[in-house]
């Protein structure tokens, strides 16, 4: 089993952690400047775009595949954005195509798993979306059917769990409450890309992004409306919760009593990618800009969160 790297708290710089099985390559990397100027984390669970070798020939159309259930580019724009922003980032390397990191852990399909007892293999609450076919590791697409050729052994499965989800989330969580106590609060702003929505019923145009805080229930209100408000300032259609309310990184990381707030961005590939929806297009920057401007304003409000929440804890 490949070993996984880990992370020592409190720290700033650049350390890669976690390891993609077959390989020596980290699984992710974070960074957290020397100096931090806001109480923002910026992660892209998604993004990352590292197959080990092998993969492709376990995989049925696996270009296909692959460009499907990736958040295309959507780790370089994370990237720029930190950058021009100046918030701590924490980017996934491991493709989603080995394991989803915005699953639950249990999320697990048991049929495409070797030798899983028969008490495994029905749905539960506990492998909710994996019913989909889009659990802890995706097991079909829309248009495709199987992704795989074949099922998974338990060791590997094991071995993805411990080397890329356990890692990721513990670095994840360490981060969010370094900058917390740092700041009084902290959010998390989880960044994905989606493909092209239909317009709802009555619209002639869909949104091109999609805020999500699990119903209220992982930031505070006022970082959605801040979210929501500045991305309508310029003109762009934006939706709240529909039809992606966040998922496990929300469920697990969100806390808002606690001052740790998490919000999910879903970005229209259409905004960003060329017209292939693989590389970067025209409206790439701009994007950059836009999303670095969301991330300065909903830094003041969470800096505001935190004092408002020293303040009253010195009060009492």
């Amino acid at each position: 089993m490949a070993s996984s790297r880990t992370i020592a708290w409190p720290t700033s710089g650049t350390h890669e952690g976690g390891c993609i099985p077959g390989t020596q390559d980290p699984a992710f990397t974070l960074h957290i400047p020397e100096r931090l100027t806001l109480p923002i984390v910026i992660a892209a669970p998604h993004g990352g775009r590292h197959y080990p070798p092998g993969i492709d020939a376990a995989m049925r159309e696996a270009e296909w595949s692959q460009l499907r259930l990736e958040d295309r580019l959507v780790d370089r724009l994370a990237r720029e954005v930190a950058a021009a922003s100046g918030a701590a980032l924490l980017v996934a390397h491991a493709p989603r195509a080995l394991l989803d990191l915005n699953r639950a852990p249990d999320d697990i399909d048991w049929s495409m798993v070797q030798g899983a007892p028969r008490t495994n293999r029905g749905a539960s609450a506990s492998n909710r979306r994996s019913r989909s076919g889009l659990g802890l590791v995706p097991r079909r697409l829309p248009g495709l059917g199987e992704i795989w050729r074949e099922a998974l052994t338990p060791a590997a499965l094991t071995e993805r769990i411990d080397s890329i989800h356990r890692p990721y989330h513990g670095a994840l969580g360490g981060a969010l409450e370094q900058v917390r106590e740092q700041w009084g609060a902290v959010l998390l702003l989880d960044l994905h890309s989606m493909p092209p929505l239909k317009p709802r019923s009555g619209q002639d145009r869909a949104a091109e992004f999609v805020i999500g805080d699990r119903f209220g229930a992982s930031c505070d209100d006022l970082l959605s409306a801040t979210a929501l408000r500045h991305l309508s300032a310029a003109e762009r259609r934006v939706a709240h919760n529909r039809p992606y309310a966040g998922g496990y990184v929300l469920e697990r990381h969100g806390a808002p009593r606690r001052g740790i707030h998490a919000l999910q961005l879903e970005v229209c590939r259409t905004a960003y990618l060329d017209a292939g929806l693989r590389d970067a297009g025209p409206r790439f920057p701009g994007m950059v800009r836009l999303l670095s401007g969301l991330v300065r304003a909903l830094a003041t409000e969470t800096a505001a969160l935190g004092a408002d929440g020293r303040m009253r804890h010195a009060a009492e």
